[in-house]
């Protein structure tokens, strides 16, 4: 059965098969999270996200993880918040359904996952946190082997206590 956890840290450092990016749909490196990651795992990753000619939102696609402990970078979309009327909920749920959905068809068996779209992006962090677990959550419930863990990697302390008493919490 797969484990789901909680860290607070910095995934770019994280030691398991894949880290989830929360790239633009250029996949061609950014702020946050997606710069931190194109940083950390040197100007290879750029090259081969070149190759792989964008993202849509709420899709995909994998690489190598280059000079990252990660052995590969799942590169996912998420919506921008425009105040959830334009399909933001579906779209979110999708780019961690679907970042699952590659890790197991390419064999990984450990994955980190950042708060997608909450940065820059605007979506409310409360809103996605429980996109976010349900989503996981529900994969799952439907694949319970898919993974050894799936690891939700926070790196503020307000991510990480929302993510905490959501995972967690028996109240």
């Amino acid at each position: 059965m797969t484990k789901i956890s909680v860290q607070r840290g910095d995934i770019t450092t994280m030691d398991v098969d894949a880290i989830v990016n929360a790239a633009n749909t250029s996949l061609l490196g950014g702020g946050g999270v997606d710069g931190a990651i194109h940083r950390a795992a040197g100007p290879q990753l750029l090259e081969e996200c070149r190759a792989l000619n964008g993202c849509a939102t709420g899709q995909a696609k994998i690489t190598k993880g280059y000079n990252l402990k990660a052995r590969h970078v799942i590169h996912t979309v998420g919506p921008i918040w425009n105040g959830g009327k334009s399909g933001e909920p579906q779209l979110l749920r999708d780019a961690y359904t679907n970042s699952l959905m590659l890790g197991m068809e390419n064999g990984l068996r450990t994955i980190a996952i950042p708060n997608i779209s909450t940065g820059v992006y605007g979506y409310p962090k409360d809103l996605a946190a429980q996109t976010a677990i349900g989503a996981v959550q529900d994969f799952v419930r439907k694949q319970p082997d898919a993974y050894d863990e799936i690891i939700f990697v926070c790196f503020g302390d307000d991510n990480y206590f929302l993510y905490q008493q959501l995972l967690y919490c028996t109240c």
